[in-house]
């Protein structure tokens, strides 16, 4: 508005005369000038200046808006942006109809918690004809840890939707509309962002899929300023492109154990701490989400995927539209599925603590695999009778077991942890 033209703003036709005579040509050009200047330059009285002024300012000024309005407002352009639906009521209630277009969202969680079980879904979503409320289009799907499983794909589409897939040729349809990449380093990954900017409407791109950013970028910078600079510039790019094709753009982040009070966020957060444990059979790693703050500041839509007391919970942590949730889940042969649609309003450092439950001296090894970044690892061959915890200054020597989330194979061994490195 401020490069609005006075000879448009219905002025009496002297003043805007002597304007135009003067070079001054914009509503900034005019509002840029105290009366004083204007009163010289002009070379007319103060009335006609402070008219003339009043009257511009009214023009280029944006009008009082109130709630009401900006709700409208906000309603009809949600409807035209639209929504992916997760086909999960509560979670699309509180979200406003699904996953918005035009944002980033992201899933976050320990390995083996359903975060890629959840991409599946939503790429058939995105995929299936818009009378079946799908979008009836293409999904770029960018597997960077080689976690996508066209086996599963099919059984959850078959158990999901199973009007479309016993129809002959439909399952290879719909697995033909989703395009896989695998990008082994950030650089391809960036090669990989501009040919999709280009395919996005060409070929009726209707979902992004990024699994994982955590796993792109931690896999390469070791340093924390080198790791923010690469990371920086990537979300910058891939919010551009989700503000520039109207879609969703989905990506998952891994979790790495927090120091202190680092998961929170705010001094209001704070609250005493217990100092023994409730259960001494079980306990709950604290975990926070990876990537830092400033990719946390880039996400719209933050989803944790967590486990505690023996439940695995989906919770909404940050959205614009909604307070933060938790809805209690299982996951079966047609993928997540809600155990209840009214969520579970969360407070203070509940909102970004991620929980993962294990057994005491019992640890996923997928989640010490997956936390291989986070620890330095050393072999330490011991007899039977020398298997004991010990501690020698920063290292503490762990006996421990692992029982592997999908295959159920037993792994048992003796290592030496080194202290955590921060992320």
């Amino acid at each position: 508005m401020a490069n609005k033209l006075i000879n448009q703003m219905a002025l009496p036709k002297s003043i805007a005369n002597i304007f135009a005579a003067r070079n001054i040509i914009t509503a900034k050009d005019a509002l840029s000038l105290t009366e004083f200047e204007l009163m010289e330059l002009l070379d007319v009285g103060m009335a006609e200046v402070t008219s003339a002024m009043a009257h511009i300012s009214e023009v280029v000024c944006p009008p009082c808006q109130t709630a009401l309005l900006l709700m409208e407002q906000r309603v009809r352009n949600e409807s035209l942006a639209g929504h992916l639906p997760t086909r999960l009521k509560g979670l699309d209630e509180a979200l406003c109809g699904g996953i918005p277009f035009g944002v980033l969202t992201e899933l976050v969680g320990p390995p083996g918690i359903g975060k890629t079980q959840f991409c599946l879904k939503l790429s058939l979503l995105a995929s299936l004809p818009v009378n079946c409320g799908g979008l009836d289009g293409r999904v770029i799907y960018i597997d960077v840890e080689s976690k996508f499983s066209s086996k599963r794909l099919i059984e959850i589409g078959t158990k999901s939707f199973p009007e479309i897939f016993h129809k002959k040729g439909m399952a290879q349809e719909m697995a033909g509309r989703i395009r896989i990449l695998r990008p082994t380093s950030l650089s391809e990954f960036a090669e990989s962002l501009q040919r999709i900017k280009v395919s996005l409407l060409q070929q009726q791109v209707k979902l992004l899929i990024v699994d994982s950013m955590a796993a792109l970028v931690l896999g390469e910078h070791d340093c924390g300023a080198s790791r923010q600079q690469a990371l920086g510039w990537h979300v910058s790019f891939i919010k551009s492109l989700a503000e520039f094709s109207r879609i969703p753009i989905v990506l998952t982040n891994q979790v790495r154990s927090h120091i202190g009070d680092e998961s929170l966020m705010y001094s209001f957060q704070a609250q005493s701490r217990p100092t023994k444990e409730d259960n001494p059979v079980t306990f709950d790693s604290h975990l926070v989400a990876a990537l830092g703050i400033n990719w946390a500041h880039a996400v719209t839509i933050r989803l944790v995927l967590e486990s505690r007391s023996g439940q695995r919970f989906i919770k909404l942590a940050k959205s614009p539209m909604s307070p933060p949730l938790a809805f209690p889940f299982n996951i079966t042969s047609s993928g997540i599925v809600l155990l209840d649609d009214d969520g579970i309003e969360m407070k203070g450092p509940e909102i970004n603590t991620i929980h993962c439950q294990v057994k005491r001296e019992k640890l996923d090894f997928g989640l010490l695999v997956h936390f291989s970044n986070l620890f330095s690892f050393t072999y330490s061959k011991q007899t039977k009778s020398s298997q004991k915890s010990t501690r020698t200054g920063t290292r503490k020597k762990l006996r421990w077991e692992t029982e592997t989330g999908m295959g159920g194979n037993i792994w048992r061994g003796d290592r030496e942890l080194a202290p955590l490195t921060s992320l």
